[in-house]
């Protein structure tokens, strides 16, 4: 009696009443966009906020500190915009060129790409029967989905946009950055650091937690170190500027 455990095949898609495969799509483009969301967010909180608690440090009139928080918005968003665009791109960029590249070895030789596969799934642990029965019926349902799960299990109807990710990454930095201006310019000038700093940190715990959910990760030990890392970066720069402002730096 054979007792070695085959595992089953992955799903690529679902089938409608037809039978022909449904592939689920948006996943991809969703999930990348709330990344660059939450990424966003976190890096408007501490860099704002790091900006304006150091020229605090300085000064307390709240022309200076208006100026400089409102160049940090303005210039950490377009940042971060462009910076998502940059690194979306790179990754669409080669999602694309593989699915050409497995378009072309399909026109090219379907036989061989349909061994190729089979072998990738005797490799993962499939008996060579059941790899030759499994590559053949994804290959026969979608040739191109099937060939395109050695190559990063890339789905070519969701490939991610960098203008979504840099849209909702200049957003997420923007509406971030909205607190600790908040924070820092509504209390009465002796309020000010003591209130950007705590709205700051539980700004940064609730974002690491977010993200570490978003990841799959442990979120306690995410949000301790965003906020350690936020801490840290408010107090060097409210250092920093206090010690500009004792050596009498006229701002």
């Amino acid at each position: 009696m054979n007792t070695e455990h085959t595992p089953p095949a992955p799903v690529l898609a679902t089938a409608d009443s037809s039978g022909a495969p449904r592939r689920t799509t948006g996943y991809q483009q969703r999930l990348n966009q709330l990344r660059a969301a939450v990424l966003g967010a976190n890096d408007g909180i501490v860099s704002v906020a790091a900006t304006v608690v150091g020229v605090a440090g300085v000064t307390t009139a709240t022309g200076p500190i208006l100026a400089a928080g409102t160049a940090a918005v303005v210039g950490g968003a377009v940042s971060m915009a462009l910076g998502e665009y940059v690194s979306v791109s790179s990754q669409s960029d080669s999602e694309r060129g593989k699915i050409a590249t497995a378009e072309r070895e399909l026109a090219t030789d379907p036989e061989a790409a349909r061994q190729e596969l089979a072998e990738h799934w005797q490799e993962l642990g499939l008996t060579r029967e059941t790899a030759e029965q499994v590559a053949s019926e994804l290959h026969r349902r979608d040739p191109l989905a099937a060939r395109l799960t050695i190559a990063g299990d890339i789905d070519p109807d969701d490939i991610v946009s960098p203008w979504h990710a840099a849209i909702a990454s200049f957003l997420a930095f923007f509406l971030g950055a909205l607190l600790p201006m908040a924070a820092i310019l509504l209390p009465p000038p002796d309020l000010r650091i003591p209130v950007t700093f705590i709205a700051t940190l539980i700004a940064l715990a609730l974002t690491g937690w977010i993200a570490a959910k978003v990841g799959d990760a442990n979120p306690v030990r995410a949000s301790l170190r965003v906020v350690i890392g936020g801490a840290l970066a408010l107090g060097i720069t409210f250092v920093i500027g206090s010690l500009l402002g004792s050596a009498g730096l006229d701002i």
